[in-house]
């Protein structure tokens, strides 16, 4: 494979050819690759050649970008329907890997890899952590989950990609996680935000500081939702330079991340088509507004997916970023459907609890939701961990505070909701997703 590296302004480019086209030759691309997808997985998918026949839609029909929309959804629950590989386009001899989701809520879904397929998964990783300026030289210490789970590798492997070396400990023994990154010269840290901020209570603890003790300078944060006030906070706190990443399992993991202008993910348009609709109409959705993201896979092999519903809320942006890169950006994602509380009628998503909570000093980064319905009302309760500095045994003082945190979540959110603080160190902690919903309706 020919790599390139061109520096221009002190930004960094892994295909500069690539990552720098017009949109006219971007959008030329998807096109030819659409139809030929198209005409793949008709083909070679006995689903999609039912799904599509049942839409009343053939390939010939599909020419350009616009064509797109004829072309009908895949679910998830599709991938669930055919489990385990009753969507892939290949015969087994040609697969080299297989993930597999938690199936928590069901099923789980197999993805299948063939060998082009990991490489076309390594190289979008490959722009994305040159895009932050992760490379030679870097020690990329990845604390996402090995295994069935398609963190640890995926992150695994951009790194290779980009000759950092890799430090693969995986999540969880967390004294052996800083001992190491101080002894190893860390420089990037891929894990979830809680975990981050697990990982730097412990620190503190210990009296280690990052910036004093590690080389530590880049944080790879994704696998559950988190928001810029998050950000600012895990910034100031460390020293660091945290970064955003997205992906799902179905697509191949974690795929794309920030750049270093912080604004916005790049999602490689010569790979994947984006779109941006309404969740209850299916309408697609212009440049700019706010709706659930939409992908079409363009050189997957093995299970390529067509309009396939990621179920996250995020906004489009397809103006070249200050960075120089012209591929489309979705912003920061602020939920899943999944995650959406529906309370006397109003939408609540965490992110947004999160994002008022961070703009309050007196709180710590910890909170917990409670959901409940008593009389046939719905209520809503948040707990949330008071920083050392902020505590204090008076009650009017806590009582004062909670009526602040009270009156900031009412502004945002247009409901009332009960604020109960508790000490630094109460609520559980968390070296994966967080769980920061207790939903009592559901149990």
């Amino acid at each position: 494979m020919t790599k390139w590296l061109l520096c221009d302004n002190m930004i960094e480019y892994w295909n500069p050819q690539i990552e720098r086209m017009s949109l006219d030759e971007l959008e030329q691309i998807q096109e030819e690759r659409l139809r030929h997808l198209v005409d793949y997985v008709y083909t070679h998918s006995p689903f999609y050649k039912k799904r599509f026949d049942e839409a009343g839609v053939k390939p010939e029909d599909i020419k350009t970008l616009d064509d797109l929309q004829k072309l009908p959804f895949t679910y998830k629950q599709d991938l669930r329907d055919n489990y385990p590989k009753g969507m892939f386009c290949v015969p087994d001899t040609q697969l080299v890997r297989y993930h597999v989701s938690s199936g928590t809520t069901g099923k789980p879904t197999v993805v299948g890899y063939t060998k082009n397929d990991i490489h076309e998964w390594a190289k979008s990783l490959g722009r994305a952590l040159t895009s932050i300026g992760v490379g030679r030289g870097d020690v990329l210490q990845v604390s996402y989950g090995y295994g069935l789970f398609t963190g640890g590798l995926g992150l695994h492997y951009g790194a290779e990609e980009v000759g950092s070396t890799v430090l693969p400990i995986s999540v969880g023994n967390t004294d052996k996680q800083l001992e190491l990154m101080q002894d190893l010269g860390t420089t990037t840290l891929a894990c979830t935000p809680s975990y981050f901020l697990y990982m730097a209570e412990e620190a503190k603890d210990k009296g280690i500081d990052f910036q004093e003790d590690t080389g530590l300078k880049t944080g790879i944060f994704g696998a559950e939702p988190w928001t810029e006030e998050m950000r600012k906070r895990m910034e100031d706190a460390t020293g660091i330079k945290a970064y955003d990443v997205f992906g799902t399992s179905e697509l191949s993991g974690p795929l794309f991340t920030e750049c270093t202008c912080q604004d916005g993910i790049h999602i490689w348009g010569d790979q994947f088509i984006v779109e941006i609709i309404d969740p209850e109409t299916e309408e697609t959705l212009p440049e700019g507004e706010r709706g659930e993201i939409v992908i079409t896979t363009l050189t997957k092999e093995a299970l390529p997916l067509i309009r396939y519903r990621i179920g996250d809320y995020t906004i489009l942006n397809k103006e070249p970023c200050e960075c120089g890169r012209t591929h489309p950006r979705i912003m920061r994602v602020t939920g899943r459907v999944d995650d959406m509380l529906i309370i006397r009628g109003i939408n609540v998503f965490p992110g947004q609890v999160e994002s008022v909570l961070m703009k309050i000093p007196e709180v710590g980064e910890h909170f917990m939701i409670h959901v409940d319905r008593i009389n046939e009302m719905d209520t809503m309760k948040i707990q949330i961990e008071m920083n050392d500095e902020a505590f204090s045994d008076k009650v009017n003082d806590i009582i004062s505070l909670e009526k602040k945190v009270a009156s900031a979540l009412k502004s945002v959110l247009n409901l009332s909701v009960g604020v109960e603080l508790v000490e630094h160190g109460t609520l559980p902690r968390s070296i994966g997703k967080s769980k920061k919903v207790i939903d009592n309706r559901k149990l």
